[in-house]
């Protein structure tokens, strides 16, 4: 095996609500300076596009795959000279997704996965997506998922059984002060959800997240980029930003060495968690 290192970055951002070009130059921005650091892949949050609670306005603002906002992300991909996620709404024959696109280097669309797990109003509105999606690319195998996704150890687990290098989440975490106060539900809580499912899996793994205040909700921030222990190698706590870190998707002796001691996968007991009825 020769190791491969591979700068991924995961860029944070807060979405003008339904202003597209607004946003599209945020992205661009932030594209830019990943890149300028060194980034191959940068990932954006969930519905970076349009911004999140845009629901009754999905008519308006979702497109679909090769429509004017992906062919601008596909441009700011290929100016960049860089992989690049971005979370979007989708319109597809009638229904709506909240949907991950991928692009390569350059400007070709590598894969669109549609999130499957749709959280409260969000059932009434999108159409969930029906299969896990891991593509093939020139950096390794990457696992595509949408925030809530994150919540569910054996959905992230899936796709790491079909091959996963890396897992990217593109998010929105919210909360409100009866979240946060009553609940905890945090900054810390997320980074710890994300370090926990790349632990239990020996994945790598990229959130990025969403940061500010919209429609009476405070999108949580807390962008990471997570090793296969569960350590948190670059994060973007509060504001606007950009994080990179090396990921060793291709390999090394140091993560051979981690994985011959957290052999989590292998030690799994499938037959002791299913219903015996």
């Amino acid at each position: 095996m020769t190791p491969t290192t591979t700068r991924v970055a995961v860029a944070q951002m807060t979405p003008a609500p339904g202003d597209v070009a607004r946003n599209l130059a945020r992205i661009r921005t932030l594209v830019e300076l990943a890149a300028a650091d060194g980034a191959e892949l940068v990932v954006l949050p969930e519905t970076a596009t349009t911004g999140y609670f845009i629901l009754d306005r999905l008519a308006e603002l979702a497109e679909p795959e090769d429509g004017p906002t992906a062919t601008a992300l596909a441009q700011i991909a290929a100016g960049a000279g860089v992989h690049l996620a971005v979370g979007m709404a989708l319109a597809d024959a009638g229904r709506y997704h909240d949907a991950q696109l991928l692009w390569g280097p350059d400007g070709s669309r590598l894969a669109t996965y549609r999130k499957a797990h749709l959280f409260a109003s969000e059932r009434a509105f999108y159409t969930a997506g029906d299969r896990p999606v891991v593509v093939e690319t020139a950096l390794g195998r990457i696992g595509l998922s949408v925030c809530y996704d994150l919540i569910f150890p054996g959905f992230v687990g899936r796709l790491c059984d079909l091959g996963a290098d890396l897992v990217i989440n593109s998010t929105n975490w919210i909360t409100n002060d009866f979240q946060r106060h009553r609940w905890g539900w945090s900054g810390p809580t997320i980074r710890a959800l994300a370090a926990t499912r790349a632990l239990e899996n020996g994945t790598w793994l990229a959130m990025a997240d969403c940061i500010g205040h919209e429609a009476g909700f405070d999108s949580l921030g807390q962008s990471c980029l997570v090793a296969p222990s569960g350590l948190i190698l670059a994060s973007v706590a509060e504001g606007q930003g950009v994080a990179v870190a090396e990921l060793d998707l291709g390999g090394s002796a140091d993560l051979d060495r981690w994985q011959a001691i957290a052999t989590y996968r292998q030690d799994r007991r499938p037959d002791l968690y299913r219903d015996p009825t």
